[in-house]
């Protein structure tokens, strides 16, 4: 089985000069010095580059050639107005060893085609989506579950877990996409070999959020190189960066491309710097291919057809000015063209003269991008004795034993790792963002206190006071309307905006969605837990409710199951819409539930026709449950004010009828709010579930 060989190099023009390809270059540092007539100069110090190390380290995995044929995909433009049809039969083929840019001009269908061969709008059966044509993985029509675990996809947006560092997130990669029978120490191994490759050494103990775009970037492709995917498609990786970060991260992607990958990416209008670092082209226009093949074969193939590129002009300027019908309507034309075979012809040419080259160039090039050491020298040494039979094949020193790449078989189908070690790192990974986010943990910390301390002198002392039982039962409504909006609220806010982030992880196999959603769930709940108790301790005591650790609990008890049922109703909105929408239904699905819960209107007052409403409302046994545990369960007559004339609801059964809850039961409050939980949590489940499918 033909593996790839890291250190070589498959470029159709080298200029040692100009193109070196270049990993990263810094700016370059001007020093001061005095020279022997003592005059002052500058020196120019060269830009340092990255570490030139070959990754050793990490599997091996076998070349992928990617074919796709007559490829269409429509979709709705309205209801009863038909499709609207976004690619029209294109076809072609990514080899390994290259990379290939997806070229064109905005609405060309690019992006369609790189999630089509991604896998990522593969549903044809979903009502909305009309898709058409064969996608083949070295000559075999490609399994979608098994393709997702030899590929990544790493989207345009880098959307990275703030909190983490560089290394914490490389550790959270590697224990999620590398089998659970590789040590600690290899594992350790390959993320300091990425690392230092990608040039992520200086920033490794800094946080994802405090990193430069170019950075982002790079820790995006680290995290998924860890398992060495044969395949890597990027949507847009220059966007948002400059000329400088956009030519370094092309120059890094060349670099995993002559490691024997199949990278493919899309780009919209690259400069004649970044445009001759590419092997291949397939450029669209108007859902149509006007050109596939190398990217020296470009110009010569519109020249056959009578289009001239102006000297000095950039190949990919001009080749987009054609496709936006700037000279004329040429698309028929170059459409006709491709479908023909014409452009093979250059194409064939090219590939044939840089085949008889690459034999004498590609040991220069290897050593002019990597600086002789023992590590490069013994592993170009050790290539040439592995070639048999014109196949190259590669061990690494990580996975040498066959037990231990058993998973990369691609007739598996199950992840790299078992349900429960995905629940416990992205529990722990969940559990320590929680804590280093200053609005989700501290904020929230601080506003339990604060508002506690605020109740709690507000109603100071009115617990055993019968003159101001109506307002003690204002203090107990009003501790349930807090908990359940500030559990709901954050819960809004925040998990949205983890969404892409955990669509592009899973999409990408590093786990499943049942132990994620576990882990993400369960994260929070210490957190529901111990800031409910931190603000009703406050409020319990100091305005002087019985002292009694029965009530107490069952107060404490009925506040954690509020949030916790609160928590949960946030997640079924977030997971259903984005976070505009959620922010807006959030206080809104709260309305009815707070009229209905028998504070405002209580339950003998509300009409026949919308009683049914009051029991779907979570706050009404929440308020229930603790007017009952507060006056309940035989509770003795509380004190009078001196000199009050009318203390008529001294009685707390007389105060419990009032409230329409002398009927109640404090057991079914819990196990109704119980239930509630329960369910909200399967919904937010199903809801989740059904929006990753709508995703595909």
């Amino acid at each position: 089985m033909a593996e790839f060989l890291p250190v070589q190099v498959h470029m159709a023009k080298f200029d040692k000069k100009q193109e070196s390809l270049i990993l990263s270059t810094p700016a370059p540092t001007i020093t001061e010095g005095m020279n022997n007539s003592g005059l002052s100069f500058t020196k120019k110090i060269p830009n340092t580059q990255f570490e030139r190390k070959i990754l050793s380290n990490v599997q091996n995995r076998p070349p992928v050639t990617i074919e796709f044929d007559d490829l269409a995909y429509s979709v709705p433009e309205g209801r009863h107005k038909g499709y609207k049809t976004l690619l029209k039969c294109v076809s072609g083929k990514v080899r390994p060893g290259e990379l290939t840019a997806i070229m064109g001009p905005s609405g060309a269908g690019k992006s369609t085609l790189m999630n089509i061969l991604a896998g990522y709008k593969c549903q044809g059966s979903l009502r909305n989506r009309r898709i058409s044509g064969t996608v083949s993985i070295n000559g075999i029509e490609r399994d979608l579950r098994s393709f997702r675990k030899m590929s990544c996809y790493i989207m345009q947006d880098d959307i990275l877990l703030p909190h983490l560092t560089v290394m914490e997130a490389m550790m959270v990669s590697v224990n999620l996409k590398l089998p659970e029978k590789v040590s600690t120490a290899d594992k350790q191994l390959v993320i300091q070999e990425i690392v230092e490759t990608l040039g992520l050494v200086e920033c490794q103990h800094t946080r994802t959020s405090k990193l430069s775009g170019g950075q982002r970037k790079r820790l995006s492709i680290a995290q998924e190189l860890v398992n060495n995917p044969p395949v890597m498609f990027f949507d847009e990786p220059t966007s948002g960066l400059d000329s400088s970060s956009c030519f370094q991260c092309i120059g890094l992607l060349k670099y995993l491309a002559v490691g024997g990958r199949s990278i493919v990416c899309t780009i919209h209008q690259p400069s004649a710097r970044l445009f001759e670092k590419f092997d291949k082209l397939i450029i669209l226009a108007e859902g149509q291919c006007i050109y596939q093949g190398t990217t020296t074969g470009l110009l010569p193939f519109l020249s056959s057809l009578g289009l001239e590129c102006p000297s000095y002009h950039n190949p990919a300027d001009f080749v987009m000015e054609i496709a936006c019908g700037e000279y004329g309507e040429y698309v028929p034309k170059l459409v006709t063209a491709v479908n023909n075979g014409k452009c093979n012809n250059w194409n064939n040419c090219h590939e044939g003269t840089a085949s008889s080259t690459k034999s004498l160039i590609s040991n220069d090039i290897a050593k002019e991008i990597m600086p002789e050491s023992p590590e490069v020298t013994g592993a170009m040494a050790a290539s040439d004795s592995r070639t048999v039979n014109g196949t190259l094949s590669c061990q690494t020193s990580l996975l040498s034993d066959p037990e231990k790449a058993d998973y990369m078989n691609s007739n598996c189908n199950s992840f790299a790792t078992s349900c429960w070690t995905q629940f416990r790192i992205i529990f722990i990974r969940t559990f320590l963002s929680i804590i280093r986010d200053q609005t989700l943990t501290h904020l929230r910390l601080f506003s339990h206190v604060l508002v506690g301390v605020i109740i709690g002198l507000l109603y100071f002392d009115i617990g055993n006071n019968a003159g101001k039982v109506i307002n003690n039962a204002g203090c107990l409504f009003f501790s349930m309307l807090f908990l359940m909006f500030t559990a709901l609220m954050t819960t809004v806010l925040t998990f949205p905006l983890e969404m892409p982030i955990f669509v592009r992880e899973h999409l990408n196999y590093w786990y499943s969605f049942k132990a994620y959603y576990l882990a993400k769930t369960m994260a929070d709940i210490p957190f529901q837990i111990i800031l409910p108790i931190i603000y009703c301790t406050i409020v319990y005591w100091m305005t002087s409710q019985p002292n009694d650790w029965l009530r107490f609990g069952a107060f404490i008890a009925l506040s954690v199951l509020t949030s916790l049922v609160a928590q949960s109703l946030g997640l079924v909105i977030s997971a259903a819409v984005n976070v505009q929408a959620a922010v807006f239904l959030g206080p809104i699905t709260s309305i009815p539930i707070l009229l209905f819960s028998g504070f405002f209107v209580t339950f003998d007052a509300i009409p026949n026709y919308l009683q049914w409403m009051s029991y779907s409302s979570y706050v009404r046994y929440s308020f229930e449950g603790s007017l009952l545990a507060i006056y309940g369960y035989d509770r003795k007559k509380m004190k009078c004010s001196p000199g009050e004339q009318y203390c008529v609801l001294a009685d707390p059964k007389k105060f419990l009828k009032v409230m329409a809850v002398d009927g109640g039961e404090l057991y079914i409050d819990f196990v109704v709010l119980f239930g509630i939980f329960v369910v909200l949590r399967l919904v937010a489940f199903i809801v989740l579930k059904w929006k990753l499918y709508t995703v595909r």
